[in-house]
């Protein structure tokens, strides 16, 4: 399967809002597994709350997406628990912070990303791109996880004010899966990598509109993404991806940071008409207009998670 390129992910994002709207969520034969709710994997996600959590980027970053160049050796935490993407490269920041106001009962730190550079080393694109850290799994967990035991991930998000946005219209963060599936009657098994974007537009004084936010899913089984919620304002919100055996992945989001609930279903969906058969690792979209001034929207997470409900 071929892989949406930045200015075709970004166009396909703005047309989503703007065309599709809200997304729906189909009725389904039996309750979709409950991100959050099962077995927690303790070996894979974090909490943030060691005082002494740090990041070594292994500078210069990856970006074989553009140029074809791994740069050995990739950023990682301190506590093997994320590393840098080979194929995007990391943030320009990876840092431990205080819990914004809001969050997690008793939580006393959290992760910033935040990134400039996002495309090649030493150069500028002008293109809207992207950095990755990814949640290390595969290698702390032994392999990857059947859809017979029902995965699912779960992270808190904090949403900055708007004026703390970049100012360009865009997906600048998302939250998304690393799914091995087949299509229905499909021979080969491929990776996709279904997940959350958070959609950014600012205001604009000759239509007279203020700036919004939007919640959007990857995706459809066309592979179109799709809103499914609106964000009005700062705080706090819970996403979740769960599959259930069938191979559907089930989206969940919540305002706020309470666990999610059934009724928390925003969609379900075989994205790109996929099949999952294995769930191997899940990771984080940091992106902005490549330019060398713009600073993209700083992004606060807490307690990413990974479970199993069987």
């Amino acid at each position: 399967m071929k892989s949406l390129g930045l200015t075709d992910w970004v166009r396909s994002t703005v047309l989503a809002v703007v065309a599709i709207g809200v997304g729906y969520a189909p009725e389904l034969n039996a309750a979709p597994p409950v991100p959050g709710q099962g077995i927690k994997l303790t070996e894979v996600g974090d909490d943030f709350e060691d005082p002494e959590w740090s990041w070594t980027p292994n500078l210069p970053k990856s970006s074989k997406n553009i140029d074809s160049q791994i740069r050995q050796p990739l950023g990682r935490s301190n506590n093997n628990r994320f590393y840098e993407s080979s194929l995007r490269g990391q943030p320009d920041v990876v840092k431990r912070v205080e819990t914004p106001p809001g969050g997690i009962e008793g939580s006393t730190g959290a992760l910033l990303l935040q990134t400039t550079r996002s495309g090649t080393p030493n150069s500028v694109s002008n293109q809207h791109q992207q950095d990755d850290l990814i949640v290390n799994c595969v290698s702390r967990l032994k392999g990857s996880m059947s859809v017979s035991r029902s995965p699912s991930i779960v992270v808190r998000v904090y949403v900055p004010p708007f004026d703390e946005f970049e100012q360009y219209a865009s997906a600048s963060f998302g939250f998304r899966g690393d799914a091995r599936g087949r299509k229905p009657g499909g021979r080969e098994v491929e990776s996709y990598w279904p997940g959350f974007f958070i959609q950014y537009f600012p205001a604009n004084a000759k239509r007279e509109t203020p700036a919004s936010a939007a919640l959007l899913i990857r995706g459809r089984e066309s592979g179109n993404d799709v809103k499914v919620r609106d964000i009005t304002g700062p705080g706090w919100w819970t996403l979740g991806l769960s599959c259930s055996p069938d191979g559907m992945f089930h989206f969940f989001a919540r305002e706020g940071v309470e666990d999610l609930r059934v009724e928390d279903r925003v969609a379900s969906h075989y994205p790109y008409g996929f099949r999952c058969e294995r769930f191997q690792s899940f990771f984080f979209n940091i992106s902005n207009l490549d330019n060398g001034r713009n600073v993209s929207t700083g992004w606060i997470i807490d307690d990413p998670a990974m479970y199993l409900a069987r």
